[in-house]
């Protein structure tokens, strides 16, 4: 398994030039590195103008391994080499390390950047990555793998304090500038043609490798002006983002000289100077609002956003919400990727985006519910306040339901949520979890109402699968004698690592030394536990039964699944059809759907013949009247149908991938039968290819949505047939989306997905 590691911009508040001084004092050989016995320089190429260096060195190092390791291997040493392309024109290092030593056993690849902040042109920004593969040593893989992520980890460590022990043994010697590049050559004027005159051409006399027929080739690589016009001539209208994308990274190799074996690149940083790069972290904002990490911690969260990015396009969960996640996984990527992409499916399902704007607290909850916010506690971490003993569970289910109870816990987790992060803003450091004190006075036997717990479990439940890493700290105090038993039954179900954040405390304890004043400011401490402050909490008491909703009410808001998404699961050849019935011209067909699993192609089809497989249904899921082909997963056009004929192809079959998102639109310009169909794809698909799917399966998965929009009710029903950007309805936010999704035809349009993910 391939081993990879990608730091965060690491930011250093010296100019660039500076810090290259600094940099060049390691070799060729550093004591601040103990392994990096000494260096040699095999390759040392200048340009005439001495704005760019090529150094390529071949290093002596001394791993730390074990001596019959070392044995078995029959070296004492191992060799790398490393590549370095220095262009002081444009203010960027980039340093490219491969091993040389078992090059058929192990493969390590490094590639490490130095450029100039894009913000503050006096700062300088690094990043590096590294990945190490080994694919056999001597039947000791593991412990050699051990021994790299080991020796690398500890190296990384060093590597900004080497670079400030430099800058200040400069400072040391009276340096404390260098001055940038400058080009002392007299520029020429641009002729009519728009041709840019003949950069000196330093290659055959600097490197041996060149083949002559590049020779012929050398003027274009430099004629950047041309190039620019060429590229403008070749726009048409209609040009794709992705059109245009690919002209900037032909006109950036040309800049770059990538792909001549000879020249020495113009300088391609590949930090900042992506699209991808404006979502990448740097050290000081990981410190600063997501806490203290590991360096191996920062990479997985970095190697998951980057993941996530190129399926959201944008719309990426924030990254708190990624590393609760990733901590929930233990911080393995593929496990933290399965479990936050189900969270937000049940997001946007169950559209629990919009709890905080939409959720409005029942009256018996405001004046029974003994449960609230209350400060913050010593750490910083908003406090919640539950009288759980007082709290009447069957009152409060009879009276809101289950559904209202689990909606009532969601809007106080995602409440949590945005405390946090205000914590986190008003304090100067990272508050990511928030605390939870739990009173169980007035806890009996009347709380172990067999469906109340049976709710409750459903509760913990989810909030457990949802809500992961968000709980800093449980209180629980004035626990009664018989809570040791009922807890040694609970805490099975629970990880050591939650267990780990409870504290409890019977009768007065809780007052004492290593009571509630170590954890709370003791203004803070709520008067019904011997404190000075008044808590804006009830409390509690029982419901009255008057209060209660009907018996029919009440089941008719028990806990389910329903949702107005449908999911259905497809095997290979099945095929899963939405069939509408559409006589009102000029309406709106829209679809929203997510992939969840593997693969699917789509595509909507019309007809006027009747399609009588299965009895229309009056009301359909959503409005409209709907046949839906579902048990044998068949599609319902007959075999002996034309296409062009018989029935029509309205929008062409398009591959969607597992995480992606789709919205779209089809305004009817005929009535008859609509029919949306997705169908099994056999296909491998890796938005990034070193990350390995594990929830990938022989089953595709889609969740689905869809509506029929009234001619009538649309304001812009005078438009007949295709529509190119028409979106749908949006959904709280789209799940994974892997990027817009753009289908237009004769007849209809998709757009990507628009969606609004949770910022927490």
């Amino acid at each position: 398994m391939v081993q990879k590691y990608q730091s965060p911009v690491r930011v250093y508040k010296y100019p660039f030039e500076l810090v290259m001084a600094a940099y060049e004092r390691r070799f060729p050989t550093c004591p601040m590195i103990p392994i990096f016995v000494s260096s040699d320089i095999v390759v040392d190429q200048k340009a005439e103008d001495g704005s760019q260096h090529l150094i390529e060195r071949r290093c002596k190092l001394n791993v730390d391994a074990p001596y019959l390791l070392k044995k078995i291997a029959g070296v004492d040493f191992v060799y790398f080499i490393q590549k370095n392309t220095l262009d002081l024109k444009a203010r960027a290092l980039k340093i490219e390390a491969y091993n040389e030593s078992f090059a058929t056993r192990v493969i390590i690849n490094e590639v490490c950047n130095y450029f100039v902040h894009p913000e503050n042109p006096e700062w300088t920004c690094f990043d590096q990555s590294a990945s190490l593969e080994i694919k056999s040593f001597f039947g000791c893989e593991h412990l050699v793998e051990k021994l790299a992520i080991k020796q690398y980890s500890a190296n990384i460590a060093k590597g900004k304090e080497i670079i400030e022990f430099f800058i200040d043994q400069l400072k040391q010697e009276g340096i404390t500038y260098v001055a940038p590049w400058e080009d002392k050559s007299t520029p020429a004027a641009v002729d009519g043609s728009g041709d840019a005159p003949e950069i000196s051409n330093c290659r055959k006399e600097e490197v041996d490798n060149d083949d002559d027929d590049d020779d012929d080739n050398d003027d274009d690589d430099f004629k950047e002006p041309r190039a620019l016009s060429t590229a403008m001539e070749d726009l048409q209208l209609g040009a794709s983002a992705s059109s245009l994308k690919s002209q900037h990274s032909h006109l950036s190799r040309q800049r770059s000289g990538s792909g001549d074996k000879g020249l020495i690149p113009l300088i391609r940083c590949d930090s900042f100077s992506e699209e991808d790069d404006k979502f990448r972290l740097d050290a000081d904002y990981i410190q600063r609002y997501l806490g203290e990490l590991s360096l191996l911690e920062e990479s997985q969260l970095i190697q998951l956003r980057t993941w996530l990015h190129h399926l959201q396009r944008g719309n990426l969960p924030s990254d708190a919400m990624l590393l609760r996640f990733l901590r929930a996984g233990d911080f393995n990527i593929e496990k933290a990727r399965e479990l936050i992409s189900q969270s937000l499916t049940w997001r946007k399902k169950y559209q629990v985006d919009k709890i905080l704007s939409e959720y409005e607290m029942p009256q018996v909850v405001r004046d029974l519910f003994p449960g609230g916010w209350h400060f913050n506690d010593k750490d910083g971490r908003p406090l919640y306040i539950l009288r759980l003993g007082m709290m009447d569970v069957k009152g409060l289910i009879k009276s809101i339901g289950e559904e209202g109870l689990l909606r009532l816990t969601l809007h106080v987790c995602e409440e949590g949520l945005r405390l946090t992060e205000e914590a986190t803003i008003q304090s100067g450091h990272a508050v990511t979890t928030w605390a939870l004190l739990l009173d169980l006075e007035g806890l009996n036997m009347r709380h172990l109402w067999r469906p109340g717990i049976k709710v409750l479990l459903r509760i913990i439940e989810i909030v457990e699968a949802n809500y992961p890493e968000t709980m800093g700290r449980v209180l629980i105090i004035r626990a009664p004698r018989v809570f040791p038993v009922l807890w040694t039954l609970v805490r099975t179900f629970i990880d050591e690592r939650t267990c780990s954040k409870f504290f409890f405390y019977g009768g007065n304890d809780y007052q004492g030394p290593g009571g509630l004043p170590d954890y709370i400011p003791e203004e803070y401490i709520p008067d019904f536990l011997g404190g000075t402050c008044k808590a804006k909490i009830s409390d509690g008491g029982l419901v009255p039964k008057s209060s209660y909703m009907s018996e029919e009410l009440y089941e008719s808001l028990t806990l389910s699944d329903e949702s107005i998404y449908r999911s259905v699961s497809l095997s290979k050849g099945q095929i899963h059809e939405v069939v509408l019935h559409n006589e009102d011209l000029g309406s709106v067909i829209t679809w929203d759907f997510d992939v969840l699993r593997h693969s699917v192609s789509f595509s909507v089809f019309c007809t006027k013949n009747p399609i009588t497989s299965a009895p229309p249904t009056p009301n359909g899921p959503l409005g409209g009247q709907t046949i839906q082909a579902e048990s044998d997963h068949k599609t319902v056009i007959e075999k002996s149908w034309k296409e062009g004929q018989d029935y029509f192809r309205i929008e062409p079959p398009f591959i969607c991938h597992d995480g992606e998102s789709v919205q779209g639109s089809h305004v009817t310009n005929q009535v008859g039968y609509f029919i949306l169909q997705w169908k099994y794809h056999d296909g491998s698909y890796s938005s990034i290819p070193h990350l390995h799917d594990s929830v990938s399966s022989s089953k595709s998965k889609v969740m689905y949505y869809y509506e029929v929009l009234k001619s009538a009710d649309y304001r812009y029903a005078l438009f007949v047939g295709s529509m190119t950007s028409l979106q749908s309805h949006q959904s709280g936010f789209s799940s994974l989306s892997s990027k817009s999704i753009l289908s237009a035809s004769n007849n209809s349009g998709v757009s990507g997905a628009i969606s609004s993910c949770p910022s927490r």
